[in-house]
C-alpha cells in the first residue's frame, strides 16, 4: 500500500485528490496539509511515501516544503503539483528534490501512474515540463556540459550504461531487462550513482546525464 500526504490550500483540491486517490486499491491517503509547515509536522508525525505538494501555498510554499521534506530521517517522494508551468517552478522543484513535477489539468489516470512510479524509485514530468528541460538541455553552454563530464567520471562503464538508460526514463524494471541483469542489482547501481553524483533522486540524476550529453 503506498501511503500518500495532500498539501494543498485549496479544500475542493485536496478533497478532489482525495477521492482520486482513495479509488486506487493500491494508495492510501492518510494525512492532508493546508500548507508546508502542517506538511512537516504529519511527514513527521506519520509515515508517508508520496507527498503530493501544491507550489503556491501560504506561511511555507511547496519549493521550500519539499527542501524540508526531503531533509526529513525517512523522506517521503514528493511530486510538486501546480496550475502554472513556469520555469522557475520546475527547475526549483526539481532542485528542492522533487521525484514529479505536475499541472493540476493532468489527466486523473496520470496522477495515479505519477504516484505508483514515484513510490517505485522512477520519476513522471508533466510533458511541458519536460519540454523545458529538454530546450533547457539544448541551451546547455560548455563549460556546464564539461563540468557534468566530469562529475560522471567517478562512474563505471556499467553505471554510466545505468544512468543513460535512467535518463532516458526507463524504470529499474525496464533497465534490468534491457541490461539483463537482476533488478535488485539495477536498484544498488542506481543508489552508487545518485551518491558519486552527489544527487538526491533520479531527476536531479538525468539531468546532470543530459547536460553532460551521455547517451544509452
Amino acid at each position: 500500500m503506498i501511503r500518500t500526504m495532500i498539501v494543498d490550500d485549496d479544500a475542493l483540491v485536496r478533497l478532489g485528490l482525495a477521492d482520486l486517490l482513495d479509488g486506487d486499491q493500491d494508495i492510501e491517503v492518510v494525512a492532508q496539509a493546508t500548507d508546508g509547515l502542517q506538511a512537516i509536522e504529519h511527514a513527521t508525525a506519520y509515515r508517508i511515501d508520496v507527498a503530493l505538494v501544491d507550489v503556491r501555498m501560504p506561511r511555507m510554499d511547496g519549493i521550500t516544503a519539499t527542501t524540508r521534506l526531503r531533509a526529513l530521517p525517512h523522506p517521503p517522494k514528493v511530486i510538486t503539483l501546480t496550475t502554472f508551468d513556469l520555469d522557475e517552478y520546475v527547475y526549483n522543484a526539481l532542485a528542492a528534490g522533487a521525484d514529479g513535477f505536475l499541472l493540476k489539468d493532468t489527466d486523473p489516470a496520470e496522477i495515479l501512474r505519477a504516484v505508483h512510479l514515484v513510490a517505485s524509485g522512477s520519476a513522471m514530468l508533466h510533458p511541458t515540463a519536460a519540454r523545458r528541460l529538454i530546450d533547457r538541455y539544448h541551451a546547455t553552454n560548455q563549460p556546464q556540459a564539461t563540468a557534468a563530464q566530469a562529475r560522471l567520471d567517478g562512474l563505471t562503464p556499467r553505471e554510466r550504461e545505468v544512468l543513460a538508460l535512467l535518463a532516458q526514463g526507463d524504470t529499474n524494471a525496464d533497465i534490468a531487462r534491457r541490461l539483463v541483469m537482476r533488478e535488485s542489482t539495477v536498484k544498488a547501481h542506481v543508489s552508487r550513482i545518485l551518491a558519486t553524483l552527489e544527487v538526491t533522486n533520479r531527476v536531479q540524476a538525468a539531468l546532470l546525464a543530459r547536460d553532460a550529453a551521455l547517451s544509452p
